[in-house]
């Protein structure tokens, strides 16, 4: 097909998109540069600066924003490899929030069932290239916000190890715990950009028969979903069949690791917001509004002790597992799948009511506060709605974790799993 003619149903599909996806498309995008992403049409989410254009963050707050001076890190670099920024997408406001239908213009749908929630807070990011309008996404991931979106809309969400991709140009939520994620149309995809940002290869050809995956089975990695829990049993089954370890294990401080989380995150992003806050409370959405200001009673001893926990248990967890040999957790991505846009309770399969917000975030956060990079992939095997497998790399970094993730991926597609991007989109 011809480039122009490609570009151009590109940008048309991104100015028709449906699910609320787009707060700016670029409507004469740079030409292609030689690179292992040439070509590539990318989404960045708006909580990233692309040149010229203001980074709003889904927040009336910003809405007098000045364009960006310059591209933030992660642009720049996706523009040295060859990629084609067109356009900005749909943010949860300010990254608060994994839900994807909270922000000044009004929520982001998904595309399997538009009455649903994408997940967030890379919400237009997951839901253009689970619609297939483009096959690479940027988004930020603070507890989940690459990864949730991802396992909700059926994509792959790649959160890098800490500090693997620099934020430099990225509007922080809780400056300790914020990653780039990148999203994209399989592990091959996502693979591939990850390696032009870091002037890596990964392969995904690589054996994984010495790769002892870990699975734990604390209460805390129990789901209410019965189509969940068969998912991750699949994946851990196609594993073993592929010829990793595969053994059960337990995690007895991950509750106390995910009790901080909510300190840490709200601590810090009160130190961002407390101005505007104060000044401009009318401009927040409401729900942002009220976490901020809960935020807000959390003093610094609660902080500093809280980061003190953290160093404290990421020690010991590392070097525990270490010493026992296991490479790659698997869990699920999330413990439901996509509720309906606004619910804050739903039931469960069982019955269970569950809380919609804490609930998206449970099984993700862990691995922002260890810095461990982690990937969501869809799952083997289900019906209906979309479901994550999630894999976090204890050891081996991103390398492991993806060429762990194609196995699945493979397997789920019943065939090889792709490492170049997606052909024809160039």
């Amino acid at each position: 097909m011809n480039g122009e003619i490609e570009r151009s149903t590109v940008l048309k599909a991104l100015r028709d998109n449906p699910h609320n996806a787009v707060v700016h498309v670029f409507a004469t995008p740079d030409a292609a540069r030689p690179g292992p992403l040439s070509g590539v049409p990318v989404v960045v989410k708006d909580l990233i600066d692309v040149a010229g254009v203001p980074t709003r963050c889904g927040s009336a707050v910003l809405a007098d924003a000045p364009a960006a001076g310059q591209d933030a890190a992660v642009v720049a670099r996706l523009r040295a490899a060859g990629a084609i920024v067109v356009a900005k997408t749909h943010t949860h406001e300010f990254g608060y929030g994994p839900s994807g239908d909270v922000a000044v213009q009004g929520p982001c749908h998904n595309p399997h069932d538009p009455q649903r929630i994408p997940g967030g807070s890379s919400s237009g990011s997951a839901a253009l290239v689970a619609a297939g309008v483009v096959p690479l996404a940027v988004g930020t991931d603070t507890g989940g916000s690459g990864r949730i979106p991802a396992a909700l809309c059926g994509v792959v969400g790649l959160k890098p190890a800490r500090d693997a991709v620099p934020m430099t140009g990225v509007f922080p939520l809780a400056e300790t715990l914020d990653h780039v994620a990148l999203l994209g149309d399989g592990v091959g995809t996502v693979s591939t950009a990850f390696g032009a940002l870091t002037r890596s290869r990964i392969d995904l050809s690589a054996p994984i028969g010495a790769t002892v995956v870990g699975r734990p089975t604390d209460a805390y990695w129990r789901v209410h979903d019965p189509a969940i829990a068969a998912a991750v049993d699949r994946a851990a089954a196609m594993l073993a069949a592929a010829g990793a370890t595969v053994r059960e294990l337990s995690l007895p401080e991950i509750d106390e690791l995910a009790a901080i989380y909510r300190v840490i995150v709200g601590a810090e992003a009160y130190a961002t917001h407390r101005h505007w806050l104060d000044q401009r409370p009318g401009d927040y959405q409401p729900p942002t509004a009220a976490r901020l200001q809960a935020a807000g009673g959390h003093t610094a001893a609660d902080y500093i002790t809280a980061q003190r926990t953290r160093r404290r248990l990421g020690a010991e967890l590392t070097a525990r597992l270490g010493a026992e040999d296991i490479d790659v957790l698997l869990v699920p991505t999330t413990p439901v799948r996509a509720t309906p846009i606004g619910a804050q309770q739903v039931s469960a399969p069982d019955g269970t009511q569950i809380e919609v917000l804490p609930a998206l975030l449970s099984l993700t956060l862990p691995f922002n506060l260890l810095g461990w990079p982690a990937v969501s992939v869809p799952a083997p095997g289900t019906t209906g709605l979309p479901v994550g497998i999630q894999l976090a790399a204890v050891r081996g970094g991103e390398q492991i974790v993806l060429a762990t993730a194609a196995r699945v991926a493979a397997l789920r597609s019943g065939g090889p799993a792709r490492d170049t991007p997606a052909p024809g989109r160039r």
